[in-house]
């Protein structure tokens, strides 16, 4: 299993901070956001910690899975 790992992510910002993901910083190369392919929300069991879940089309050709920790604010990129 891979492991979770921090990135660096310019997103869009409406009523709340860090809405959505636009671009983000992968080894240094910038990627944008194609297209969101789905989002969803999960709340840990016992630390009852927000994370904002989306799927992404980038235009490295993938598809990528990113998420918002709004407990300790930071973007990921999931493993």
């Amino acid at each position: 299993m891979h492991e979770d790992r921090q990135i660096e992510v310019i997103a869009y910002s409406g009523y709340k901070a860090e809405e959505s993901p636009r671009f983000f910083f992968l080894d240094r190369e910038k990627i944008e956001v194609l297209r969101i392919l789905g989002m969803w929300i999960e709340e840990g069991v016992e630390d009852r910690r927000r994370k904002r879940f989306f799927k992404i089309r980038a235009s490295d050709g993938y598809t990528h899975t990113l998420y918002y920790d709004e407990g300790i604010r930071n973007w990921f990129l999931s493993g």
